[in-house]
């Protein structure tokens, strides 16, 4: 993708872009949804979090954004163990539901704070002149940018599901009373998963806000952003590392191909592909193709029979 960057033009640099963050988002989602096996429905919070401590440090103390990045990392990871401590210990649709009134707690903390955030009326990131403490990147800055968070997550992500902690992890998943007694500390590893996804998600909101320049609450602690994470890793496969690549590269671009070709439909036939999707490979893409070359089975309808949909 570097090699190729200049070959593309702008407009598509910008939406690569956005794949890339996808990329990052479903991997950081799929620690916890995927290999922990607790569907969070509040990962937006981290994004929202990263994104405004970027822009309030950037905004109001005009630091550069390569301090203000790391910061915006920490208050993920910090906002992650704070409620991770106590709702990790709910489980199903208690922790779904208990997440998502996290994420909303967040978003009207954020709007209430108007001196430092902006409250309702937004926040602008200088980026231009002698107010802005680093300059703006650029359609091809972000590219890159992106770009590395995504390589960087995939990489992180990869090392965790092959160590210790990912064994660990998948065991609390496959059955959480079986790993505690054979002496894993689930608590542990519950709320250090959750800090490495909220990690990530936070530094793709925070170098969101410096591409943006200018947001609000409302776009960045958009709980749509969440269910694009959650679909993302479910249709592409939830526990790999490939699915999530595969399920933000590929509804991500067909979201774009759709909103620009269809109009007014696209999202009503988007919202049925995934239906079709689900329904025929409920296990993911690349769960479906790593078994169907390894057993030979490559018809849709005998995976329908299998899983019992």
């Amino acid at each position: 993708m570097l090699a190729v960057q200049p070959l593309i033009e702008p407009g598509t640099q910008r939406l690569l872009a956005t794949v890339f963050m996808f990329v990052a988002l479903a991997q950081g989602w799929n620690l916890i949804g995927g290999f922990t096996g607790y569907a969070s429905f509040g990962q937006v919070a981290f994004f929202g979090i990263g994104a405004y401590t970027a822009a309030v440090l950037m905004t109001n103390y005009h630091v550069s954004f390569w301090a203000a990045m790391p910061a915006a990392i920490v208050g993920g990871v910090l906002f992650a163990v704070l409620i991770g401590a106590p709702l990790l210990r709910l489980r199903g649709h208690y922790f779904a539901i208990a997440t998502l009134g996290a994420a909303e707690g967040a978003r009207e903390v954020v709007n209430n704070l108007t001196p430092l955030t902006g409250g309702g009326v937004g926040i602008t990131v200088p980026t231009f002149g002698a107010q802005a403490p680093t300059p703006y990147f650029g359609k091809p800055g972000f590219y890159i940018a992106f770009l590395v968070l995504a390589v960087l997550s995939i990489a992180v992500c990869a090392l965790l599901a092959r160590s210790r902690f990912g064994y660990a992890m998948v065991a609390v998943h496959e059955d959480e009373a079986a790993a505690g007694a054979v002496g894993i500390n689930t608590t542990a590893v519950k709320v250090v998963a959750f800090a490495i996804s909220g990690a990530i998600v936070a530094a793709a909101g925070a170098f969101y806000a410096f591409q943006q320049i200018q947001f609000y609450p409302e776009s960045v602690f958009d709980a749509s952003i969440t269910v694009l994470m959650v679909i993302m890793v479910v249709i592409g496969g939830s526990g790999t590392i490939l699915g999530p690549i595969a399920g933000a590269v590929g509804l991500e671009l067909l979201s774009q191909y759709l909103r620009i070709n269809l109009g007014l439909y696209n999202q009503l036939i988007f919202g049925a592909i995934i239906v079709v999707v689900v329904v025929f490979f409920p296990q993911g893409i690349v769960n479906f193709f790593r078994d169907a070359i390894r057993e030979r089975r490559f018809s849709p309808l005998d995976n329908i029979r299998r899983y019992r949909l």
